[in-house]
């Protein structure tokens, strides 16, 4: 099930990737270089290098996500300058990506799609659409296309470009540190040189995980894609609440990210289930009783559980499948409705006479 999680990296500066241009507490990082190591595993597979050797990857889209994976590529050194390829249809933000990463940029998807071995789109889903009919025409049969949009099957995807070698893949937004948990998939009769290369660019920014039904991809989508917002949440309400209490904001939000940090750290190293860890520390009649205590009052858990629900729901309708699934949710074929319509519009009449 798993394929491993390799790369190796350098230290570098990426405050302004993550940060963006606000300001204010929502900021996740502060407005200062910040170093960042990039820490992976062992590779199991080929140095990047040596599977990208010869090959050129077209991005297509200038958005943060997009970013993320040229600036990993470069950085782990799993594609050179000269091998990448960026498209948008805004200038001023190709222009950017051209002047940042010293690579060609252009405003045609068409023609770059002609001169490449890899296409990897990272534009909205509601914009794949007309990316794919623009393409179409010019896309290699032999070209490797990997998506990184939410809900888009790969059936769509290959019915759209007419081409066998599809991949479809769930990062989320750590890729800008180098620190994305990515969920992917392909056909079955995928060539192994193309799941290696893939396993490639996606470790270049972070772990894989390689699943063999496409859902788990839509399930990856509510669970770790959109994780990183719960995360964030957690944390805003945390650093409110400390403020809250007395804190100044800068004190609060250290206190916070710290204590996560430290925790997720524990989580990984321990390798105990988050239940034993929690109860741990949950002395009896202590601050940690009384917190959880409130915890589950609010039903907590009911609203994360029902959050990954609506997301994963939410997948499935980009998609264009049925999103009634979950608790609460009932599918019901359309016969059954038209018969229960029929009863009722009897019992209706039966009870007139």
């Amino acid at each position: 099930f798993i394929r491993g999680m390799a790369a190796s990296g350098r230290a570098l500066t990426m405050w302004r990737l993550c940060a963006g241009s606000g300001s204010g507490s929502g900021m996740l990082l502060a407005a200062r270089a910040v170093p960042v190591r990039r820490l992976h595993a062992a590779s199991k597979v080929s140095a990047p290098a040596e599977v990208l050797r010869g090959k050129r990857m077209a991005v297509l889209g200038a958005g943060k996500m997009a970013e993320a994976i040229i600036s990993g590529l470069l950085d782990s050194g799993a594609a050179q300058t000269s091998q990448l390829i960026a498209t948008d249809k805004n200038e001023e933000k190709i222009n950017r990506m051209r002047e940042e990463y010293k690579i060609e940029v252009s405003m045609e998807n068409d023609a770059v799609a002609r001169d490449v071995d890899v296409v990897l789109a990272a534009v909205k889903p509601q914009h794949l659409d007309g990316v794919l009919a623009e393409i179409k025409d010019s896309i290699k049969p032999s070209t490797l296309f990997i998506s990184i949009v939410a809900g888009v099957k790969m059936s769509h995807m290959q019915a759209a470009l007419g081409i066998p070698k599809i991949i479809r893949t769930m990062p989320n937004t750590p890729a800008c540190i180098g620190k994305s948990m990515t969920v992917w998939t392909c056909q079955p009769d995928l060539p192994d040189q193309d799941r290696k290369l893939t396993q490639s660019i996606l470790r270049s920014f972070g772990d894989e995980i390689y699943v063999s039904e496409e859902l788990s991809v839509d399930m990856a989508t509510a669970l770790s894609g959109t994780g990183p917002a719960y995360y964030f949440m957690v944390m805003e309400a945390m650093i409110d609440a400390g403020v809250h209490i007395g804190f100044p904001r800068e004190v609060a939000r250290q206190l916070v990210l710290k204590t996560m940090e430290g925790s997720v750290a524990l989580a990984l190293h321990s390798g105990k289930h988050p239940a034993y860890l929690r109860n741990d520390i949950t002395s009896p009649g202590g601050t940690s009783a009384a917190a959880l205590y409130e915890a589950e009052k609010g039903n907590l858990r009911t609203v994360i559980t029902n959050s990954v629900w609506a997301a994963y729901r939410r997948s499935l309708e980009l998609g264009g499948a049925d999103p009634r699934v979950g608790p609460g949710q009932y599918k019901t074929q359309a016969p059954v409705q038209a018969d229960l319509q029929a009863l009722l519009q009897a019992a209706l009449k039966s009870s007139k006479k």
